[in-house]
């Protein structure tokens, strides 16, 4: 059987599920209803796919150390992490995935493609559709999944399924394969419904015939790249040889393949439905009915167990005679009183209160924050480095005091600052500090003094993480104050 290739599209800021979900630190990157992260079940679901190689992770820069690390966490090794120097819709992540996987395993390998930000609550039951739709694709066939819907959604895209087509399952071991059952097991895919509204959504689901259009895809490298580059035109470019060259002309920075950012610019934004699904007439669909969600806004909670009167609570939470309120705490008690139909999403820093009704519009707020460049868009309180985090404890004019967590084995860049000195007081671990010609060690409380645009560098040289409280003081206390002399992450040299 070709080598199956997992493609974990990891871009996006997933706005509807703010303030949980930061533009530095989005929603596939949280544990939303589960132990592991949205990104971590992902990864570890299209493992135990048959014939599955390591993932392949497509994201941006910024997220690059968040992705790393949370696939070392959880085993997954050999991983191959591309970085997109900006966002270009689906196609062209697409285009350079199948590249990739031509190159490295051949044209005929297959190229799971799939977002790293969706629920699947039956793991075997999707294992069993990807198993079938790699033998499909095998065939010759560019597979996508129909998600079996269960309500007349309005926020998705359907797919109608065509004629019956024969997927030889025999080579499937039998472990690996669907259950039998009376429907085929895939069907050539005959259109594909922009999202209607709730009449015909309703139709859609009352007729039967229709499935939601997830975004998952599963198809031959060769045969993907032969299809979209049939359907370029002259006028609109040349997608497969600008992301040829994006790719040939990356660099590799630490375990991190950088796409050319002047080569990749010149692929126009397309999505894969658009660019290729729609067009061509090797289209098929494999039914997937596996408790599939892309937890695309708060209503996702919904479900989650409930008690008697549809309330969910996550974190401190008490909710006293209310109907239908989803209320979640990250750090406080949140207490909800006589209310109905309401959405309560409580932060450090932010608290969102919407209605269930206008759950799904919280993108547009997040515009109108972004608009008037609240921080609050951008970062969550704490601030996740390839080394640790910082978290901000108070700040005023002059000062602002911040806690350090530097894991173990891990240390900060070789750097200076022009407008700030910091003090440095252990709280545990041990610290190993650089400052200008000196190098020693600060126990737990014990501290040191960094003088303004002293050469310095903290590390943890121990087996626990090291935390200590930082307390600057200067004229300008911005996060672009600081000049890199060393850096084991490479940040002084991008």
């Amino acid at each position: 059987m070709n080598p199956v290739v997992p493609v974990l599209l990891a871009g996006g800021s997933g706005t509807r599920l703010w303030p949980l979900s930061r533009e530095a630190y989005p929603k596939q990157f949280l544990k939303i209803g589960g132990e592991y992260t949205l990104l971590q079940q992902t990864a570890l679901r299209a493992r135990q796919i048959d014939g599955a190689t390591a993932p392949v992770v497509i994201c941006g820069d910024a997220h690059r150390f968040i992705v790393a690390e949370q696939l070392r966490e959880i085993g997954i090794e050999g991983a191959t992490i591309i970085l997109e120097p900006e966002g270009r819709n689906t196609a062209p992540a697409a285009a350079v995935a199948a590249l990739h996987v031509k190159e490295r395993y051949g044209a005929d390998a297959l190229v799971f493609l799939m977002s790293a930000d969706h629920v699947v609550t039956d793991v075997s039951a999707f294992c069993a559709a990807a198993n079938c739709a790699a033998q499909g694709a095998a065939q010759g066939w560019l597979m996508v999944f129909g998600i079996k819907p269960t309500r007349p959604e309005t926020g998705y895209g359907y797919l109608k399924r065509g004629k019956p087509i024969y997927i030889n399952t025999s080579v499937i071991p039998a472990k690996a394969r669907i259950q039998e059952r009376d429907e085929p097991l895939a069907f050539e895919l005959e259109s594909f419904v922009e999202k209607p509204d709730a009449h015909r959504a309703q139709e859609f689901l009352d007729q039967g015939g229709y499935d939601w259009n997830g975004g998952l895809f599963l198809f031959p490298a060769g045969l993907f790249l032969s299809e979209l580059q049939r359907f370029e035109s002259s006028a609109a470019g040349d997608m497969v040889a600008a992301c040829s060259q994006a790719l040939a002309s990356a660099r590799r920075d630490l375990d991190f393949i950088r796409l050319d950012a002047a080569a990749f610019k010149q692929a126009r934004s397309d999505s894969i439905d658009y660019a290729v699904m729609e067009k061509t007439d090797k289209a098929a669909l494999v039914p997937l009915d596996a408790g599939w969600d892309d937890v695309g806004s708060w209503a996702y909670l919904d479900q989650l167990p409930k008690d008697s009167r549809g309330n969910y609570g996550h974190g401190d939470v008490v909710i006293e005679d209310s109907d239908n309120v989803l209320a979640h705490s990250e750090s406080r008690l949140v207490a909800a009183l006589g209310l109905k139909d309401q959405v309560i999403v409580e932060t450090k820093d932010a608290v969102l209160v919407t209605t269930r009704q206008h759950a799904q519009n919280v993108k547009a707020l997040v515009a109108r924050l972004k608009a008037q460049k609240r921080g609050e868009v951008q970062q969550h309180p704490v601030v996740h480095r390839p080394w640790g985090s910082y978290e901000g404890v108070a700040a005023g004019p002059r000062f602002q005091v911040k806690k350090i967590v530097v894991k173990p084995g891990h240390r900060l860049s070789l750097q200076m600052h022009h407008h700030r000195a910091e003090h440095w007081i252990v709280v545990s671990g041990t610290a190993k500090v650089t400052c200008d010609d000196k190098e020693f060690l600060v126990g737990e409380n014990q501290s040191t003094y960094i003088p303004l645009g002293g050469k310095h560098r903290l590390e943890n040289p121990g087996k626990v993480p090291l935390e200590l409280i930082e307390v600057q003081s200067g004229s300008y206390l911005g996060e672009d104050d600081i000049v890199r002399f060393d850096d084991v992450y490479g940040r002084c040299k991008i």
